[in-house]
């Protein structure tokens, strides 16, 4: 098997190292990858955020499997894309996506699901923000909606650090 593995991070470098152990593959390719990945894979320097050109590599170079890491291009919907050009993708297609790339809709669907979670407010207005930061107990757990890369959260101990 021909596999291409999206992303340049730890995350990647571990699916790479994990994926080139398999008897059944034959070449592995990471783009764009990293300088880990690049001792056991073969980088290609196409962005993750390049799908119509990922795509495009992975019909030309005949890839059999691709796996995504990184959540913006699953947001961005490159699932959707592959599986409409019929290649072989491992990945949640951009709807599915939305649990990680929307805290909003993530809380949403856990509270019409009655899947136990801490309680949230949403707050699209500034000042209705900072009012409820004056009032809520802390520490607090802050998070922007949307894909942050990891840096979307503050644990405020307490208001100031909050607002």
């Amino acid at each position: 098997m021909k596999i291409l593995v999206i992303g340049s991070g730890g995350r990647e470098h571990a699916l790479v190292w994990k994926l080139a152990q398999s008897p059944k593959a034959d070449r592995v390719f990471c783009a764009p990858g990293n300088a880990g990945t690049a001792e056991i894979a073969e980088n290609v320097t196409i962005a993750a955020s390049e799908l119509q050109t990922l795509a495009k590599f992975a019909k030309e170079n005949r890839i059999d499997l691709t796996v995504v890491g990184p959540d913006d291009a699953l947001a961005a919907g490159i699932t959707d894309l592959f599986e409409d050009e019929r290649l072989r993708i491992f990945g949640p297609t951009k709807k599915a996506a939305r649990l990680e790339s929307s805290k909003i809709f993530a809380k949403e669907l856990m509270s019409a699901a009655r899947i136990p979670t801490a309680s949230a407010r949403t707050f699209s207005a500034t000042r209705e923000a900072l009012a409820y930061c004056e009032q809520v107990a802390v520490p607090v757990v802050v998070k922007a909606d949307g894909l942050a890369l990891g840096k979307g959260v503050v644990i405020a101990q307490d208001r100031e650090a909050a607002k």
